[in-house]
Formats: C-alpha cells, structure tokens, sequence
C-alpha cells in the first residue's frame, strides 16, 4: 500500500451538502450502516444504532470537551505613527508550557516575534495579553500569555467556539452546547470529536440497558487532525501530536473484553487513535492507564489490534481521518460508500449524519 497517493481519497461533495447547523434535534441524524467485510450498504438512522449493538460490547467514547479557542485581538502598536490594524484571529491549538499556547494567525502575515496582542473582553476591556515568541509554517506562532487567575475561566467569557472553516459562519449561542457532547468532561480540544455529537444521556442508557460496557477515554483533538495534507505520497504524511488519557479502569475494560473476545466499538476516530496507540505502546502486553502523546497515522495496511467496529461521522477528502476509515473497511468500499452517501443527500462533516462501519 506504500504506492498510495493522497488523491487516491478524493471524491466529488457538493457544496450544498456539507452541514451548516446541527439537525434540530440532537440525535435525529441519519445513519449509514456499512458491513465491512462485504461492503453492503444499508440507509438507517442513528436512533437504531443502540439495536446493532451486542451484549457484551465495550463502547469506547472521547469525553474531551472542546475549549472556546477562537480569540480576536489588536496588535499593540510599536510606534507613534503606525497605523493601527484590524482584529487578528487567534485559533489556540495546544498547550505548549505554562502561560504559553501554540495558535493559528490570521492574517499571519502581520504579527511578527515580538508583538504583544491584547485581547478585549465583551465590554471592550483588555482581559489578556500575549507576546509572540516564535513563528511557524502556515501562520502558526507560539505565544506567552501574561498570567491571569483562571485562563480557561477567561476563556468562556471571551472566545467563541471554533466551529471548522468549512462551516460558513460565526459562531452562535446555541453551538456552545450542540458543538459539545453529552459526556464531555475534560476539557482541552479545539475540535470535538463529532462522532460524539449524535449521542443524548436517553441514547447512553439505551446503550447500557442492552449490556453493552461502556468506558471513556480522553483524546484532545488539535488542529493537525484536520490540517491539510501538504504531500503527494501516503507514506509521506505525518501528524501533529495529540495529547491523549487512558485511565486505569479503562485499560481494565479493554483487557477483559479482548481476553474474552468480546467486540470494542469505537466512537470516533479519535477514539481509534488512543486505543490503537495504547495497544502499539503496550505490544504483547496488557494495556495499562497511562497518558501520553500520540502522532500514530493510520492509513491502507494498518493492522487493528483492538478495535473491531466504528461509528464515525463523513470526512473531508484527500484526509488522514477519511485514510483511517479507508484502512478499517477498505478503501474502495469506503469510496463506493461515500459514493451513495453523496447520491442519497446525506449531510457531511462535523454537524452532519454518520456512518456505523463493523
């Protein structure tokens, strides 16, 4: 598979199918049922995605919770006569340190090392302040923020939740909660983990009542996810690290449902991400409770250790994450199924409708 060329997981999406909002209603969303082994294809809803679990399934959820990581700030001016600039966009990707982000700028071009960028609360009054320290490639810089008592507290009052560039408009009051799962609880990505958005607390206790195991575990999504692929070869990409949590009583469920060959269900392809690294990690062994960084890429050829089905939502082409699902089910029976999900309406990407691959 080594010959794979990122073009090789393209695909035609009509603009107009690429979700703008969230379905009215959490978990009215329509569901694409996949059987991997043989590619059949089944138009469902995921209401019924509690019915195609089995008893003794392990569900595995990302109980991130996404930050309001989009900043705007003023530039400080350096001298008397320069002409004041409008607002910069600030887009926290990760920490790097204490007091210390790195960020997306735009319009990158006009904050150099040096800078010192204001950030004004709701009522126009500065509530942080950060020096640039060092620049990167494609507008990245890493910043230091002055110290302030609650940084994520400030955070809540002041940014706006990073809804994706595919999604052409500001962010509303309402994306504070739909851009967020129900079982968020750790907060730290700047993207959710929208597998995780079709699920309600009705939904989870269906779940349960069925037998089926569920445990969480904590992968932050950073923006290198979903960052543009920037070479020809498949064997060329490599990913942002992503800080990711196993706890203790997690690893315990993965070890006992693999021991007993029970199937471990995935929500999310960061949810595959962790399990995946944390059974590379580990080897031969049993997994344990650990926290650490991952920049594992899972593409044509990979071989699964733990996970044995996936629900996911629809990815952008030419993308990593679109490579993992084509490495789960295969790549021509995943391009056959993005194929009918095009042809029969299916909304895309974070707000749209999902796919259930086993």
């Amino acid at each position: 598979m080594s010959d794979l060329l990122v073009t090789d997981f393209d695909y035609e999406l009509p603009e107009e199918l690429i979700a703008q909002e969230p379905p009215s209603k959490r978990g009215t969303s329509r569901m694409l049922v996949m059987d991997r082994a043989t590619g059949a294809l089944r138009d469902s809803q995921f209401s019924e995605f509690p019915a195609l679990l089995r008893e003794g399934d392990l569900l595995v959820l990302n109980d991130s919770r996404v930050i309001p990581a989009r900043l705007y700030a003023r530039r400080t001016l350096r001298r008397e006569k320069e002409k004041p600039t409008g607002r910069i966009e600030v887009m926290l990707t990760e920490p790097a340190g204490e007091n210390r982000w790195r960020a997306l700028v735009r319009p990158g071009r006009k904050v150099a090392i040096g800078e010192r960028l204001v950030f004004p609360g709701p009522d126009g009054a500065i509530v942080l302040e950060a020096e640039v320290l060092e620049r990167g490639q494609f507008g990245e810089r890493l910043l230091e923020f002055a110290p302030v008592d609650d940084f994520f507290e400030v955070l809540e009052r002041t940014g706006h939740v990073p809804l994706p560039p595919y999604i052409h408009r500001d962010d509303a009051t309402a994306d504070r909660e739909r851009y967020q799962t129900v079982f968020s609880r750790e907060r730290g990505s700047v993207a959710a983990p929208t597998a995780g958005l079709h699920f309600t607390s009705e939904v989870l206790d269906s779940i349960a009542a069925r037998g089926v195991e569920i445990a969480r575990v904590t992968l932050h999504v950073g923006l290198g996810t979903f960052a543009p692929l920037r070479v020809e070869h498949v064997n060329e990409v490599h990913l942002h690290r992503e800080r990711y949590s196993l706890s203790t009583e997690a690893a315990d469920a993965l070890n006992r449902a693999r021991s007993e060959g029970r199937r471990v269900v995935a929500v999310g392809t960061t949810v595959v991400r962790t399990l995946e690294s944390a059974a590379a990690r580990s080897g031969s062994k049993l997994i344990e409770g650990h926290s650490g960084d991952t920049e594992i890429f899972i593409s044509p050829g990979f071989e699964f250790r733990v996970v044995g089905g996936l629900l996911t939502n629809f990815h952008l082409p030419q993308s990593s994450l679109l490579m993992l699902v084509s490495a789960f089910a295969g790549r021509e029976r995943v391009l056959a199924a993005y194929k009918h999900a095009v042809e029969q309406r299916y909304r895309f990407f974070s707000y749209g409708d999902c796919m259930f691959l086993a």
